[in-house]
């Protein structure tokens, strides 16, 4: 199947990267202060526009049309862009970064999670519904959601699942327009990571069932939400992205990305190593994995339909060299067969 390397890609690394619920757009996020809108179109894929901020970029995702997009970056705030238009309109403002961002379209909420140690809850179809905060235990690296969880991995092997109904209605309870209230809110459950280094990145499983979770250390766990004992003893963790040096040494890649495949169930996990690979989460064995790229995969997402992958190719220095090179940066969409990305069953 076809494996394009899309035109004019960011001229800084790759944060975030996203495709629309149900067209082939994809938005791009980078540390270069803008955002890229790609479509894809009979003359292939190109590039609609792009929009600036005031500092660079870190997450991206799409609201209810494809023309809503939210993002999030270095300037601490939270916005929203119409990407018809490119009117900007910002929705909250941390006092940190702002590392991710996701959008429920069964509750019309906006999570966002920044380094301050807060979530921000928006309600952004309801201008009269100020944003809720929610204070954190430690630092937020990663979070997804299903249709009805949200999972946050945070510093200190800190990891919260919460009820996203619990979280759309107590943020929509009546409060001042203009004043933040501060929720006190527990978790649907608290978790220690099954890794025991820094969480890059945690993706939910499409059938709302459990979630990935990646590490700095080469390695991936898998989990599920139900808190049954028989349920908790499926969970396991495998290493990855792990190469040998032509010393015969075992060099060690984060795992930056992890996406899951919203028909198959599978999941795609990006790695340091500039490789990108399938596996069954099921059947607890890798479905196949593709060639090197020049340099570390720094983000993945599904195309809605699960026909297309793409991957945001970024330095992210590994080699220990300070500095990117020119042509370093790179936006891949790979066409998936039918059953190219279907898991094996158990062993």
């Amino acid at each position: 199947m076809s494996h394009v390397e899309l035109a004019q890609p960011p001229t800084d690394a790759i944060s975030s990267l996203q495709f629309a619920p149900t067209s082939l757009r994809l938005l791009v996020a980078s540390w270069d202060k803008r955002i890229y809108l790609y479509e894809y179109s009979d003359s292939g894929w190109q590039l609609q526009q792009t929009y600036e901020h005031r500092a660079p970029v870190l997450d991206v995702c799409f609201g209810d049309g494809e023309n809503d997009a939210y993002t999030a970056g270095l300037d601490w705030d939270v916005r929203h862009i119409d990407l018809s238009t490119g009117t900007q309109t910002v929705l909250s403002s941390h006092s940190a970064g702002v590392k991710s961002l996701a959008y429920s379209s069964t509750h019309k909420i906006l999570i966002s999670a920044s380094w301050d140690s807060t979530l921000h809850i928006h309600h952004p179809h309801n201008p009269s519904i100020s944003h809720s905060i929610i204070n954190l235990p430690s630092k937020p690296f990663s979070l997804s959601l299903t249709t009805t969880k949200l999972v946050i991995a945070m510093a200190a092997r800190n990891l919260h699942i919460y009820d996203l109904e619990t979280l759309a209605a107590r943020s929509s309870e009546p409060n001042s327009p203009t004043e933040p209230q501060v929720l006190e809110i527990e978790p649907w459950q608290r978790r220690e990571s099954a890794l025991k280094f820094m969480a890059r990145a945690v993706a939910c499983m499409p059938n709302d069932a459990g979630y990935a979770i990646s590490s700095i250390e080469g390695r991936v766990a898998v989990e599920w939400f139900d808190p049954s004992t028989s349920s908790q003893a499926r969970k396991y963790a495998f290493k990855c992205h792990r190469q040998t040096s032509p010393e015969g040494i075992d060099v060690v890649y984060p795992v930056n990305a992890l996406a899951f495949h919203p028909v198959h169930g599978t999941f795609a996990s990006g790695g340091g190593d500039g490789f990108v690979a399938l596996w069954d989460g099921i059947g607890k064995r890798r479905i196949r994995q593709y060639q090197r790229y020049n340099s570390s995969v720094a983000a993945l997402s599904f195309s809605g339909d699960g026909k297309y992958l793409a991957l945001g190719i970024s330095p992210g220095f590994e080699d220990g060299k300070e500095g990117g090179e020119d042509g370093f940066v790179k936006i891949f969409v790979r066409e998936l067969g039918e059953t190219e990305a279907k898991g094996k069953g158990i062993k």
